[in-house]
């Protein structure tokens, strides 16, 4: 014997009560107007004056002035707009493209293109069958053509055929032909056989685009125009002189950056530049 109580086999052991606990609930975070507004003040009586509260009411106070504010530029067309892109700028000064043009000027005063003609029609003709095409080899090709037709009369009278015989060594010649004869057609029936100096009724006649006119009006009458084709356009773009994505864009920026006193050469002294 021990002197302990003995063990009673058919007892169970005691158990402890637990008092159950109840799930914790996330309490939803309170509104602005619930922590800082008149709803929290109802529930709590308590008025709310802490720093923070007064931080989130003059925030909420900006944001509602500024979208309201937004929102009536928004109205008035003031805004601007989504992928609105900046007007392109050259990367000289006005000083600095006088300078580029008077040097211009300085090293070749009177520059000429290297198209031959003896007219404003055979310049026209060359310019025509240039596209594409080498100055030297449309002159190798119209030095025969030109002898024998050098007005839109006696043109027509060649014929296309022979036109086409004549200009075969330059590409697309077969077109170009076809667009020589329709030119020296609608010379003879609207302008009397003359070519006219205006660059909107150049543009009319078959083959002719703003470039050709360009030149057409400024070799042959002296126009301070600038005509643009791929090789000024890739000048103007690769200096930053006359910076844009169509030729027509470069052609208005450079009319409008070059002085005028530059302006009738500025053409050629490009294309020797470049």
């Amino acid at each position: 014997m021990t002197g302990q109580a003995p063990i009673d086999q058919n007892s169970r052991p005691e158990r402890k009560q637990v008092t159950a606990t109840k799930p914790i609930k996330r309490a939803k975070p309170d509104l602005v107007s619930e922590r800082c507004g008149n709803r929290r003040a109802a529930k709590s009586g308590v008025p709310s004056s802490s720093r923070s509260c007064r931080n989130i009411g003059l925030l909420r106070s900006v944001i509602s002035v500024h979208y309201r504010f937004a929102v009536s530029e928004g109205k008035s067309g003031n805004m601007p707009k989504s992928g609105a892109s900046r007007k392109p700028r050259s990367r000289y000064s006005k000083s600095e493209i006088a300078e580029i043009f008077s040097r211009f000027r300085q090293q070749r005063p009177e520059p000429r293109g290297e198209l031959e003609h003896v007219n404003p029609f055979t310049l026209l003709v060359a310019v025509v069958l240039s596209a594409q095409a080498t100055d030297a080899g449309v002159n190798k090709a119209t030095r025969a053509l030109f002898a024998r037709a050098d007005t839109p009369q006696e043109m027509l009278e060649l014929g296309e055929d022979a036109v086409r015989d004549h200009i075969r060594t330059i590409g697309l010649f077969r077109n170009k032909a076809k667009n020589v004869i329709l030119l020296s057609q609608k010379l003879v029936d609207e302008f009397g056989g003359e070519v006219p100096a205006d660059r909107d009724l150049l543009t009319s006649l078959p083959g002719v685009g703003r470039k050709t006119a360009n030149v057409v009006v400024s070799m042959a009458f002296g126009q301070p125009t600038i005509a643009v084709d791929t090789h000024i356009f890739r000048i103007a773009n690769r200096l930053g002189l006359a910076p844009g994505k169509t030729p027509d864009e470069v052609e208005a920026f450079l009319e409008r950056i070059i002085p005028a006193e530059y302006l009738y050469h500025a053409h050629h002294w490009l294309i020797l530049h470049g």
